[in-house]
């Protein structure tokens, strides 16, 4: 497990360009963290690495949005999901296989449905309100080392 430290809205979304940069299709992130912690600012960030340039939000009422860019990416919202029939509606396991990155917020709520090659990022408050103690948990890309 790698952890990284953000200072601001604007860093977490730094980090997740550094993230998009190296995704090459079919990934799996499954974002962890409580309300208001940066889950779809890391998001923002992954989207526009991958050529997304507007339009992402928290997908909460829709559950999922779909985006295209250099990558296809598929960004969940998991919070009101709570049994295995929510979860089927939203077309997570159509999606699972593809060639298309799967964003998944609010995974706690999906965790015994995740694939095991799902890269886990838990995202934290540090010491101060701004900061966020982002872990990442598996191999974004086995070129890449991260």
């Amino acid at each position: 497990m790698r952890e990284y430290r953000t200072f601001s809205p604007k860093e977490t979304e730094s980090f997740g360009e550094r993230i998009a940069s190296k995704l090459k299709g079919g990934e799996i992130l499954a974002l962890f963290g409580s309300m208001g912690m940066g889950k779809t600012t890391l998001t923002r960030g992954i989207a526009r690495g991958l050529g997304i340039q507007s339009g992402v939000s928290s997908p909460t009422f829709a559950l999922v949005h779909e985006y295209t860019g250099r990558l296809t990416v598929y960004h969940f919202d998991m919070y009101r999901v709570t049994s295995w029939d929510d979860l089927a509606s939203t077309g997570f396991f159509d999606d699972l296989g593809t060639k298309a990155v799967l964003i998944v917020e609010w995974s706690e709520n999906i965790e015994n449905a995740l694939p095991p090659e799902a890269i886990r990022i838990s995202i934290r408050r540090g010491k101060t309100d701004q900061e966020r103690v982002i872990f990442v948990e598996g191999t974004i890309n086995e070129n890449t080392g991260n």
